[in-house]
């Protein structure tokens, strides 16, 4: 293999024949080779992939896969020892490193289902080089496999480092995506709200406020990480290895605003939610107060005919049944006046 090829000769087998070239490598997702004019071509992760070519080569593992950290393990990359390190560890802090014409690095990413994007945070690894980008990932994502399906629709790509903003790109597209469809939740929870219906609320408010605490941490590390790429701004760096940190950051502070505001809204909500309830179990305990003190007086009455002591008054009456039920009601009505003229009752 030649010297300047990015990915050295791995020994397959005791005859020395290179894993490069004679054998699938294991454990990749896809791969994709991007010629000179930046037209992607899909290459089969079935059949041997050869590394010497005058393009780019993008690799994505599944690290899941037990046999693509051996195979990255074993393979004689020409990266820095740390690069490969992080490449294989299941480290969650996102980080940028340049070093020795090579970047690496660690980004947040959204879990993808079946269907669509989920609200779960994933992370993508990666290794970048003039020629070869190397990434992988313990669980599928969102944005990796929207650069996948770009490709396949034949986007060009100029530079190596183009590549890995595509993806980052479309990160912050998906998180734009959840971001907007939590916002029209949000919007139908302030109607609510305002309604004074606020059943089941406290819980979807709960669950819209967790993950907008999730994208907040999410997108406010990715900033972070390209900001201090941007201040660092390696110039001796070959130019197909320069991120444009600035307009990244840029976008990634749009969508950091955004997040900011409506998890600052849905907090407000909670709020006059939380407040709204407990007006609402004030009224409830003050009209239960009400009715026990309109009670109290019949209760009165009713508990001194039920004594059995002679001399009661209405013992010896026929009618006395019907006087002291007005007897009752006329104590109900004073005890109703007395407490609407004192402004308990309005």
């Amino acid at each position: 293999m030649q010297a300047e090829t990015p990915v050295a000769e791995i020994a397959a087998d005791d005859r020395g024949r290179s894993s490069g070239v004679a054998a699938p490598i294991p454990g990749l997702v896809w791969a994709f080779r991007i010629r000179s004019d930046g037209s992607p071509e899909t290459l089969p992760v079935d059949q041997p992939i050869a590394f010497a070519h005058d393009g780019l080569l993008w690799l994505h593992f599944n690290l899941a896969d037990a046999r693509a950290p051996q195979w990255l393990t074993a393979a004689n990359l020409q990266v820095p020892a740390q690069a490969r390190l992080l490449l294989l560890s299941k480290d969650t802090y996102q980080q940028l490193h340049t070093v020795d014409d090579c970047v690496y690095g660690v980004i947040s990413d959204l879990l993808r289902d079946i269907a669509e994007a989920t609200e779960d945070t994933g992370y993508l690894r990666f290794i970048m080089t003039e020629k070869v980008l190397i990434s992988g990932r313990y669980h599928p994502l969102c944005a990796v496999d929207a650069t996948r399906r770009e490709l396949e629709g034949g986007r060009r790509v100029e530079s190596v480092a183009a590549l890995l903003e595509t993806i980052v790109e479309n990160v912050a597209d998906t998180i734009d995506r959840i971001a907007d469809r939590l916002a029209n939740v949000l919007d139908e929870i302030e109607e609510q709200v305002l309604s004074d219906d606020t059943t089941d609320l406290r819980q979807n408010l709960g669950r819209l406020r967790r993950t907008c605490v999730r994208l907040n941490r999410q997108v406010s590390g990715l900033r972070i990480v390209f900001h201090r790429l941007e201040q660092k701004n390696p110039g001796d760096q070959k130019p197909a290895l320069r991120l444009r940190a600035g307009k990244l950051a840029q976008r990634l502070d749009d969508l950091h605003h955004t997040i900011v505001e409506m998890r600052e809204r849905s907090r407000l909500l909670q709020e006059e939610l939380h407040l709204k309830i407990e007006e609402q179990g004030n009224n409830n305990i003050r009209a239960l107060s009400i009715l026990t003190a309109l009670l109290m007086p019949p209760t009165l009455v009713t508990g001194i005919f039920g004594m059995n002591l002679k001399g009661l008054p209405l013992a010896d009456l026929e009618a006395a049944f019907p006087w002291a039920a007005m007897l009752m009601a006329l104590a109900s009505l004073v005890a109703y006046f007395i407490m609407k003229r004192c402004g308990v009752i309005r």
